[in-house]
């Protein structure tokens, strides 16, 4: 419950941010610059979008052809377009924390922080999967039955 409730709050909490910083830099330099720099944000998250997805792409392929697994290299794609997504949001905190994404040191150290510290896993409990002593999967049903051909 506490990942719903962060995510509630940052879903409440980061537009009214990314408004803030829009009026603050708007009186600062204008509204027209303050656009223009959104745009400009946006046009370059989708270059670099672009670039970084590809070269990650053909990674990942690389990897698949000789065998291997490609877990980070997945990652770093989810990464990259999570990023290119936050980029295409109008506002500069999204911006920052796209820009971010998109360097690869940055990017690298935060699937490993991620891999390091392991994946949530699913509550346990009785309406969460099997119960103990029980398999899980195909059931196998044991029975008679009669052909009756015409």
């Amino acid at each position: 419950m506490p990942l719903l409730r962060f995510l509630f709050l940052l879903l409440l909490l980061l537009p009214v941010a990314e408004i803030y910083l829009l009026i603050q830099v708007g009186g600062v330099i204008g509204a027209i610059p303050t656009i223009a720099l959104v745009v400009f944000t946006a046009v370059l998250g989708t270059l670099l979008l672009r670039h970084q997805g590809l070269a990650v792409l053909n990674r990942v392929q690389a990897m698949v052809q000789r065998g291997e697994t490609p877990t980070v290299a997945m990652l770093e794609g989810l990464v990259i377009l999570v990023s290119g997504l936050m980029l295409l949001l109008p506002g500069f905190v999204t911006d920052v924390l796209g820009l971010l994404g998109l360097v690869p040191p940055l990017r690298q150290a935060l699937i490993v922080a991620v891999l390091r510290r392991g994946f949530p896993r699913p509550p346990s409990g009785p309406a969460s999967g099997p119960t103990p002593g029980r398999r899980s999967g195909p059931a196998t049903l044991e029975g008679q039955y009669t052909r009756e051909d015409d």
